[in-house]
């Protein structure tokens, strides 16, 4: 059963007349997520720091925010880099930065959030490429920037969360970057939007079929794309020996078996993978504390599971 909750936040946006994502252009959408984070966004903690930097990257560089936690010192802190969701179309380092503060302190790292290319300006893989290379100048900057370059985890939500797969299928390929946990948050895991969840969550809940249409047009140019493990982690071949997993999912979520399937795979596959689903919740509801209890009960799931991976590492 729908949580209340949730339940008076969609009758909220529908009495509001909040006009669905799919309807606006890649502009006004994006404004719109943006202003739209007060109404649901607790106020955005304190933190020991916040900078923001320029990762290079492979077409110019790339912005990212640097977060350090309440009562760190001088030692090099764990870190884990941070990719927003938001459809590869809308997001950035503003929309996801309560989620980025909170983090840092219940998990006690650094957090390194990435403002990644989007579409349709820049198309698949661009987003790909800029959070491996933003990845990878975090550990070559690691001790310039005071973080531990051996504990470095990645992370994301929705479209994030795909993205934190796939760097950590490409680091584990590539062999010249140690990941130690990834979290994924309702990860988009298979372009194909086949899966049962698709159909019974696919209209009332938030995140619509149709909005998860606009955000592919706008992310994926060919159809061929949808098979291709950078878009679709989950279609990868060989899913074994990727660094530990918390795979998080709403039971009222589009999303939500491609998650579920990710977290099986990652397990079948003999990886450490621990999957959580909040039955009672819709798409995006983590960064929502202010109107959901149950994503502040997220929030703090994320930390300690962050904090345990770093202490193990």
């Amino acid at each position: 059963m729908l949580h209340p909750q949730a339940r008076a936040l969609l009758d909220f946006i529908e009495a509001r007349g909040i006009p669905p994502t799919h309807t606006l252009s890649p502009a006004d959408a994006r404004a719109f997520y943006r202003e739209r984070r007060t109404t649901t966004q607790p106020l955005p903690p304190e933190v020991a720091e916040v900078r923001d930097l320029a990762a290079d990257g492979p077409h110019g560089t790339i912005p990212v925010r640097l977060y350090r936690p309440m009562g760190s010192g001088v030692e090099p802190l764990p870190v884990l880099v941070y990719y927003h969701g938001g459809g590869w179309v809308i997001g950035d380092l503003d929309t996801h930065d309560v989620l980025c503060r909170q983090l840092a302190n219940g998990a006690g790292c650094a957090v390194v959030a990435v403002d990644y290319r989007m579409g349709p300006e820049h198309r698949f893989p661009a987003a790909v490429d800029d959070v491996l290379a933003a990845t990878r100048w975090v550990r070559r900057e690691a001790a310039a920037l005071g973080l531990d370059a051996s504990r470095l985890a990645v992370g994301g939500d929705s479209a994030g969360g795909n993205l934190a797969a796939v760097v950590s299928i490409a680091a584990r390929d590539a062999g010249d970057l140690p990941i130690v946990y990834q979290l994924l948050i309702y990860p988009a895991t298979d372009m194909r939007r086949g899966h049962a969840s698709h159909q019974a969550n696919g209209q009332g809940y938030l995140l619509t079929a149709d909005t998860i249409r606009y955000f592919h047009d706008h992310y994926i140019t060919d159809p061929k794309h949808d098979l291709d493990w950078r878009a679709s982690p989950l279609l990868h071949p060989d899913l074994s020996k990727l660094p530990p997993a918390l795979v998080l999912t709403a039971g009222y979520d589009p999303l939500r078996d491609e998650g579920a399937a990710y977290a099986e795979a990652l397990t079948a596959a003999g990886n450490s993978a621990v999957y959580v689903c909040f039955e009672r919740q819709i798409h995006g509801f983590v960064p929502m504390g202010k109107v959901l209890d149950e994503a502040n009960a997220a929030v703090a799931l994320c930390a300690a599971e962050l904090r345990r991976a770093f202490a193990a590492a």
